[in-house]
């Protein structure tokens, strides 16, 4: 890419040589004026009105025009000359975070190459500091016949610089934006952010210019005498003037378009359901919303200080016998199955003696009845 500024970064004490390089590129197609009858050329031809002929580049300079008409020549010598400390410079005069820049101060962008190789270690100190601050440099240069501000950043590992236009000419929006007696329900806004979410994001690369290729197209036609493209009819009825029906046709157009086609079958009054639906759940869900930060800082109603304590004081009471109470019955439960089962293994080992006691005594009585009949015998 060609430079076309060479100069130096003023960073404190730091010189660091640098060219500037356009950053972007125009791709419009360009036309030429001609004569409609025979198709001639029209050109603009310089002449100087005092002697009343064309004049070649070389003889042209630069000269302000005063308020009499007087004109006073300025060379670029005079301009060059000029005790500016950014007529070469790009000094550096703070660290900002990048949302203090307003979008439309934004204008055309440089990138800033390092100028031979003892600038490359100074440009990878200001490379890297500007990536670990997350801060962008603001600057002031002069190019073109003029002092400018800049913003620089980085940009992969390139430090690009955005001029800026000064604050006092950006203009005011006194008068733009509508009255405001307009008022917006709640449904639209409810259907304008399902339209948002529906459409999504786009990633800018798969973006392109389709006017610039209709234009293309449109003139490889004539040049081969084919016959030139026409634009569709509109198929639309007239203008809608139902905000709420048009929003909700772009919902559905939206997702048809993402591939969330709608059935062929459903009727116009059931895509108006869906739609009354999807509003419903936003609606529902947005006023949750903003519920929630009201209830969690709804004050609590201050009571007196002598209910207060009584009334804590009566809550600890009753809450401390109801602990007691439960306590004790868990207790009178515990030593009543314990009681009950002390009983249990008792007159099982009462029976078991018992039994055991009159099993010997059948014995006994038996041995003697048996010697009696012996001895009688």
């Amino acid at each position: 890419m060609r430079s076309i500024w060479n100069g130096a970064i003023s960073f404190g004490l730091v010189s660091i040589p640098i060219k500037l390089v356009n950053a972007t590129e125009s791709h419009s197609i360009s036309f030429r004026q001609i004569h409609v009858e025979d198709g001639g050329r029209i050109r603009y031809r310089k002449v100087c009105e005092m002697e009343d002929r064309e004049v070649r580049g070389d003889e042209i300079g630069k000269a302000y025009e005063g308020a009499d008409g007087a004109m006073i020549p300025i060379t670029d010598d005079d301009l060059a000359s000029l005790p500016l400390p950014t007529a070469k410079t790009i000094e550096i005069v703070a660290f900002v975070p990048s949302d203090r820049i307003d979008p439309l101060q934004m204008d055309t962008a440089y990138y800033l190459s390092a100028n031979g190789v003892p600038a490359a270690k100074p440009y990878t100190l200001l490379r890297e500091a500007l990536k670990r601050s997350q801060k962008v440099a603001i600057a002031k240069f002069a190019l073109r016949g003029r002092e400018r501000l800049g913003m620089l950043r980085v940009v992969d590992d390139v430090i690009a610089m955005h001029g800026l236009l000064w604050p006092d000419e950006i203009r005011g929006t006194e008068g733009v934006a509508p009255d405001a007696g307009v008022t917006v329900r709640d449904q639209e806004l409810d259907l304008a952010d399902a339209l948002m979410a529906t459409l999504g994001e786009v990633d800018l690369a798969d973006l392109h210019d389709d006017y610039r290729e209709a234009v293309e197209e449109l003139i490889a036609a004539k040049a081969s005498g084919e016959e030139a493209p026409h634009a569709p009819a509109p198929s639309g009825g007239g203008k809608v003037l139902d905000l709420m029906a048009a929003l909700e046709k772009s919902v559905r157009e939206a997702k048809e378009s993402r591939g969330e086609t709608v059935a062929e079958a459903e009727s116009e009054e059931g895509a108006g359901e869906k739609g009354e639906g999807e509003v419903k759940s936003l609606r529902e869900r947005r006023t949750a919303s903003r519920a929630a930060p009201r209830t969690s800082s709804r004050a609590t109603p201050k009571a007196e200080p002598g209910k207060k304590s009584t009334s804590t004081a009566k809550k600890a009471t009753a809450k401390k016998a109801t602990t007691k109470k439960a306590a004790d019955a868990k207790k009178s439960t515990g030593t009543a199955k314990k009681t009950a089962s002390s009983t249990s293994r008792a007159s099982g080992t009462s029976k078991a003696s018992t039994a055991k006691t009159a099993s010997t005594a059948k014995k006994t009585a038996a041995k003697k009845t048996a010697a009696a009949r012996k001895r009688s015998a």
